[in-house]
């Protein structure tokens, strides 16, 4: 029964009311059995830990091991003065160990929060919010130390004000970017081309892959807008999509569990015809990552020879790991929403990163069955209707054969020559492909979690063993069991690789700056961007001082665009071309557009030897 002390609180007897004194005293005062709070208290990192006085205070029922102390403390009493002190320090050093394990313990265990150094004592931070506070700096093993307590106290950390606050911020803020360090910002000769960029950053300053191709694409038209100050008011036009598509795409799993993901597309620009893009599905898709893929496809659309718009788009849908039941429920769910706004006429959807045969293959499929006709406007590998013979190869041949351009124009021959290329899809495994033919040595492939390098080169039994590997959903690191001359490294980039080009056929910004000077070092001279902006803006630097030459994306990978375009030709769709024709067709293609890209930068006073 609760009774009102005279001091003004609340109490339930005497004993009580010494707890909370030494609650209130608990800087000071610890137990032998009690754990040290790693908010409080000196740490295995202070020195003044093992001189600290123990002072004893009331406890609950000692468990066998806190009355084993207790009568190695009354032992104490009865040893002679020297003895005692050695005594005495034993148990703070094995306090003290005790300590440290369960701190590295509690670190691998619990996701939800981190040990950091504030203002030089360790405190436990909530990963969520990344702040400190009462309700956070729980010892996770619970105040008696006990294992039995770490749950309460992770339900005692989860139900705090502090955490739900930030869970529901940043539940609210999903779909944003969440930009952990400022976004690079290069400066710029011109201070017309320099607004272009502050007004992207004005209107959209939470979308870094998105500021950041358009900071490429203004440094790389600076000279341009110098000599014609009007392009100011049409790069502003261009920058702004003509129209931005989100969608709720729900779907159902195989064990009957409704499931929500987010849709995307972007129609960026169609002053040029109808909008031609990508679909992506991967589970960093967002908003800002639609936009700068769909304009640097307006870009890459507009330089080659044919008159297209550019759009891009996707979901943040994983594939991996899902049934073929699953992936077709998805895709018809996300067509049944987006299929209104596709047509030859109108936006003519591609392969991008994950979606490939099967996943064009269901969204055709339903686009059919609700549009009522067989347009055959959607491009990649047609399982079911009819095309050219090297669609799935065009945009990796083209890749090649853009290199072959640049080497020929330094004139140097790619025979023999070492390549370092990253990523494992469709686009990495046809680069491998074409530099065998070409008679380049093609030396790494990559994943997400490391790279294979093969000192002998891949051949083209190599390349076969290597999509049989993946056809089978098996690691790389199997390769090295067959070719011992083979090795595979965890978390590690290929670019330390001793080569003289590179083709990344990753994701954006796979090079950052350290990548950018282990290239340089292994004796890189020409980088083709095979995915879309591989490059930070920092390694971009780095590249062009080393006189590094960098064949942009949007010009070497414009195979795709060409390949979709003779699809859809009307002469394409009544017969069958044979992959010599087809390679002969994209080969002219990649070289006008090659010469169209040297002829603007002579006539703009770009040097030949120039980087840029």
């Amino acid at each position: 029964m609760l009774m009102l002390l005279p001091g003004g609180g609340l109490g339930m007897n005497p004993t009580m009311d010494d707890m909370n004194l030494i609650q209130a005293q608990r800087h000071l005062v610890r137990d032998i059995g009690e754990e040290i709070d790693l908010e409080i208290g000196p740490g295995d990192d202070d020195p003044s830990f093992a001189n600290t006085p123990l002072l004893g205070g009331p406890s609950q029922e000692p468990s066998a091991e806190e009355q084993g102390e207790s009568k190695q403390m009354s032992m104490v009493s009865e040893i002679p003065n020297a003895d005692q002190d050695i005594l005495k320090a034993q148990p703070a050093k094995r306090k003290k160990k005790v300590v440290k394990r369960w701190r590295e313990e509690w670190a691998d265990t619990y996701k939800w929060a981190y040990v950091d150094v504030k203002e030089g004592t360790a405190r436990i931070f909530c990963s969520v919010c990344k702040e400190y506070g009462r309700k956070h700096r729980r010892n996770p093993y619970g105040n008696e130390g006990s294992r039995n307590m770490q749950m309460s106290a992770l339900e005692e950390h989860n139900n705090s004000l502090l955490h739900k606050e930030a869970l529901r911020l940043q539940m609210a803020s999903k779909d944003k970017i969440v930009v952990d360090k400022p976004i690079y910002v290069k400066a710029l000769m011109s201070k017309t081309a320099g607004s272009i960029i502050e007004a992207a950053l004005k209107r959209d300053p939470h979308e870094a892959e998105f500021i950041q191709s358009v900071q490429e694409a203004v440094h790389a038209l600076e000279r341009v807008i110098a000599k014609n100050p009007h392009y100011v008011n049409i790069m502003e036009r261009l920058l702004e999509p003509e129209r931005m598509i989100i969608f709720r795409v729900p779907w159902v799993d195989d064990r009957g569990e409704t499931h929500v993901n987010r849709g995307f597309r972007v129609h960026f620009n169609q002053a040029l015809g109808p909008c031609r893009g990508g679909i992506r599905f991967h589970p960093k898709m967002n908003l800002s990552v639609a936009k700068f893929l769909g304009f640097q496809q307006t870009l890459k659309n507009a330089l080659s020879p044919y008159k297209l718009g550019g759009a891009a788009g996707g979901s943040d849908f994983d594939p991996k790991g899902k049934s073929d039941n699953e992936i077709m429920r998805f895709c018809q769910s996300f067509m049944n929403e987006i299929y209104r706004y596709f047509g030859t006429d109108k936006d003519l959807p591609s392969e991008e990163m994950g979606v490939g045969i099967r996943e064009m293959g269901f969204l055709f499929g339903q686009y059919r069955r609700l549009a009522g006709n067989f347009q055959g406007s959607f491009t990649g590998p047609r399982i079911f209707w009819s095309g050219s013979s090297l669609r799935t190869e065009a945009t990796a041949y083209g890749l090649v054969f853009f290199a072959r351009l640049i080497l020929a124009e330094l004139n140097k021959d790619v025979k023999g020559l070492r390549c370092v290329v990253s990523g494992y899809g469709k686009i990495a495994m046809h680069v491998l492909e074409k530099l065998v033919a070409v008679g380049a040595l093609p030396i790494t492939v990559s994943d997400s979690k490391g790279y294979l390098v093969d000192e002998d080169g891949f051949d083209y039994m190599k390349i076969s063993f290597l999509r049989d590997l993946k056809s089978q959903q098996r690691s790389l690191r199997d390769y090295s069991k067959t070719y011992a001359r083979s090795k595979y490294y965890d978390e590690a980039k290929p670019w330390n690789e001793r080569c003289d080009f590179a083709i990344p056929c990753g994701s954006q910004n796979e090079i950052d700056q350290a990548d950018a000077i282990n290239l340089v070092n292994s004796g890189c001279r020409i980088l083709v961007e095979g995915s879309n902006m591989p490059c930070t803006p920092e390694a971009v630097d780095v590249l062009k001082k080393a006189n590094v030459i960098i064949a942009p994306a949007m010009a070497a990978g414009a195979g795709g665009v060409v390949a979709g375009e003779i699809e859809l030709n009307h002469e394409c769709n009544v017969m069958h071309w044979s992959p010599e024709d087809f390679e002969s067709k994209l080969q002219e293609a990649m070289k006008q557009t090659f010469h169209r890209a040297l002829k603007a930068a002579d006539d703009f006073g770009y040097q030949k030897e120039s980087p840029e």
